[in-house]
């Protein structure tokens, strides 16, 4: 291999975040302090609710939500194996029970069916998880959750430019986190997002989330503040800082651009991979709503050729990820909650068979070249 290593994921940093944290560096606040509310204000108006949270992950978020909606110990939560760790992490986090249900066999999302199938006297929360950037269909989710008088606490890690029937995520859900990890859409390094539709959730969530005291740093440092605080219950240390934020607020402004920039991507990759014969791509989504474009993933229907095909697009110079093995099928949910293989058969089916590509606005076509000819080389010569 001569040409340049095509990482996974390349965040897009430009200039205006550099300097903005410089700036920060300069100013002598580095910790939670103004950028962090200007950041939480902004978000809050682009997802239009009330108020926003920022975090140091969206794991952080979920744990918070799940706190502020009540949900602990012998409770049990409903949500997907198809996701990464956290989303069910969080759930044993607070002494509760992660409870998979199987997903769409073509989306990977869940649907009403398998989620009223699964609800018991023990059930407090459904935790939807939007799956490569597309939403649930929330419609018949939240009626749901209405008559069994349940929260929805969303997963929108992967989600964060996106719309449910022409709202933006976090605009209908209970509580909905966001992440800005290192390879999301939008990154602040390390990151997370909590917004909620009670205002007792943020209230509590923002106490818990600077081991609950009274007052930030912020509020008792500056020239105006107080020094003197409270410890009004054991939280923890979630809080984000000025330098993750400085970074956020350049990248929120530009998402919209990003975006577009995902979709002329993605249409690239449709039209370079579609017709592969044992090949299958992400089907379209519904007219009515917009995926936020987080994941291009294909999946190759034999699935003893998944892990040669990873070999051989890494031989060729491009990094690949997996998105995501079935959580039930982990040793520690299986040792800790009895789940095997054979539990949650379209989860396994795509877990098996899914391939994530390479997929940033920050891509030349020349990589995009790279991507698709090592793929269609590897499936002609497997025929």
């Amino acid at each position: 291999m001569t040409e340049p290593f095509i990482v996974f994921g390349r965040p897009d940093i430009r200039d205006a975040e550099i300097n903005e944290v410089v700036e920060v560096l300069r100013s002598g606040w580095i910790g939670t302090g103004p950028r962090v509310a200007e950041f939480e204000r902004r978000f809050a108006e682009f997802v239009s609710v009330p108020e926003a949270l920022a975090l140091n992950s969206c794991t952080a978020a979920l744990h918070l939500a799940l706190i502020g909606h009540e949900v602990g110990p012998g409770d049990e939560v409903i949500t997907t194996p198809m996701t990464f760790a956290s989303s069910a992490n969080v759930i044993v986090h607070v002494g509760a029970k992660p409870v998979f249900v199987d997903v769409q066999p073509e989306s990977g999302l869940l649907e009403e069916e398998a989620i009223e199938a699964a609800i018991g006297p023990r059930t407090r929360a459904i935790l939807t998880v939007d799956y490569l950037g597309r939403p649930c269909d929330y419609g018949p989710i939240r009626e749901l959750a209405e008559r069994h008088g349940l929260p929805i606490i969303e997963d929108a890690a992967h989600a964060v430019e996106a719309r449910w029937h022409g709202r933006r995520v976090g605009s209908y859900a209970h509580s909905t986190a966001f992440s800005f990890y290192a390879t999301k859409n939008l990154t602040t390094a390390e990151g997370g997002m909590l917004v909620s539709l009670d205002p007792d959730v943020i209230g509590r969530a923002r106490r818990l989330s600077l081991h609950g005291l009274s007052a930030d740093a912020w509020a008792r440092y500056t020239a105006k503040g107080k020094a003197r605080y409270e410890v009004l219950e054991a939280g923890f240390k979630y809080n984000m800082t000025d330098i993750a934020a400085a970074i956020g607020l350049h990248q929120l402004g530009r998402l919209e651009e990003n975006l577009a920039a995902r979709e002329r991507l993605w249409r690239t990759f449709d039209e370079r991979l579609t017709g592969i014969e044992g090949l299958r791509l992400a089907p379209p989504i519904p007219a009515e709503d917009l995926s936020g474009r987080h994941l291009y993933t294909i999946k190759i229907e034999d699935p003893e050729l998944r892990d040669p095909l990873i070999d051989h697009l890494k031989s060729r110079g491009v990094g690949t990820g997996i998105h995501f093995t079935a959580l039930h099928l982990h040793p520690f949910y299986r040792e800790r909650f009895g789940y095997e293989a054979g539990d949650f058969p379209e989860a396994e089916w795509i877990g098996a068979r899914t391939v994530s590509l390479p997929f940033y606005p920050t891509l030349t076509e020349g990589e995009v070249d790279r991507i698709t000819g090592a793929v269609r080389e590897f499936v002609s010569g497997s025929r």
